[in-house]
């Protein structure tokens, strides 16, 4: 197998397996948490890392699930890969936060990974998007719905990027396949979404998970 080929392969691979870590189960097991897929949605992100084990470890679960979807693409980076090998490593890591091969292939959403391939995409793009994301979730209190327009959003603007030449197209691969994927496994709640019985974040700042009345 030609070397280069061999590189990508393993890039995608280890990309998969990096975003397959289960930081919210993790976390829970090495602090004496509740485990996440216990409560809510039963998924293991930093939401229902917030309902079962509180608003600190629901920040490191964060910053470790960031961490996972943009090491895959700094890795690629490092090692000389080409943008389309990069992105696709990095939606890689997101396939694995979504379909983790240490949780049977369950797992998160992959909202927190797709946030922390960004950074390292375009930084300039998350500075959009992040007060999309946070003005959602502070006027509606859906955290998932915060997610899929901030998504949404990220994967326009990247298109507007790569038109005015801002970023290479080849980055399109991640956002707008990424999107895709988030927005798919997100498929329940918009169905909660539109049926009004999602699950909002308590106005003090607590976890709810008993839907709303309307």
């Amino acid at each position: 197998m030609d070397a280069g080929l061999l590189q990508a392969v393993a890039l995608i691979v280890l990309g998969y397996l990096i975003g397959s870590l289960p930081m919210g189960v993790l976390v829970a097991r090495l602090t004496g948490g509740r485990d996440p897929r216990t409560v809510g949605s039963g998924r293991t992100g930093g939401t229902n890392a917030l309902r079962a084990m509180g608003a600190r470890r629901a920040i490191l679960v964060g910053i470790l699930d960031i961490a996972k979807g943009a090491l895959p693409i700094l890795l690629a980076g490092w090692l000389g890969a080409t943008d389309v090998v990069a992105a696709l490593a990095g939606l890689a890591a997101l396939l694995g936060a979504w379909r983790s091969i240490f949780l049977g292939f369950s797992g998160g959403r992959g909202v927190a990974a797709g946030c922390g391939g960004m950074l390292v995409v375009s930084p300039a793009i998350v500075v959009i998007v992040v007060p999309v994301f946070v003005g959602v979730i502070w006027w509606t209190r859906y955290v998932s719905l915060g997610s899929l327009l901030g998504i949404a959003v990220g994967a326009l603007v990247s298109v507007a990027f790569v038109a005015l030449g801002w970023l290479a197209a080849a980055w399109l691969i991640y956002t707008l396949f990424g999107a895709a994927l988030v927005w798919y496994a997100h498929r329940d709640n918009i169905a909660r979404l539109l049926a009004g019985t999602e699950r909002r974040l308590d106005p003090r700042g607590g976890p709810s998970a008993t839907p709303p009345s309307n």
